[in-house]
């Protein structure tokens, strides 16, 4: 795929994910977390890392988007969403080190998932900030509203 058309896909991912994050900033219980500082990460299939940071609070964003990174790069890395890997490795479905990464550098959390669009672009992307179902679930509704997903 060329690079254009990617770059256009996630231009149009980032704008449909901040008005996602507008919806979200309407629950209470994700509002309360970031107050609306949340980033997102995305690794593409060439190595590329592309991200977006929403709100206002520097520190905030950064932290939110250090944690993003992790998610995607553990994604990237494995394959697998965070959550789940995480528990293959302490049920021992995983052996600890299997693809790079230690134990205390496991992210658990919800958040981190691969996708692979209707066009077979294929993305390991990494979001923090509020829930880590929400997290999760703004992501898959941005691309859905792009009509990018199955």
């Amino acid at each position: 795929m060329e690079e254009n058309s990617k770059q256009a896909i996630l231009d149009a991912f980032f704008q449909a994910l901040e008005q996602e994050v507008a919806r979200a900033m309407k629950t209470p219980e994700d509002a309360r977390i970031s107050d609306g500082n949340v980033a997102v990460c995305v690794i593409d299939s060439d190595g590329m890392v592309h991200g977006k940071l929403f709100g206002s609070d520097k520190p905030r964003q950064r932290q939110a988007f250090r944690v993003a990174w992790t998610k995607a790069s553990q994604v990237w890395l494995t394959g697998v969403e965070t959550g789940e890997y995480e528990r293959r490795v302490f049920t021992g479905e995983i052996p600890e080190n299997a693809n790079g990464i230690d134990n205390p550098d496991l992210i658990g959390w919800v958040g981190g998932q691969p996708l692979t669009l209707n066009n077979g672009l294929h993305f390991s992307i990494g979001f923090s900030g509020f829930r880590g179902t929400t997290d999760k679930q703004l992501v898959l509704d941005a691309f859905e509203k792009l009509g990018m997903l199955s």
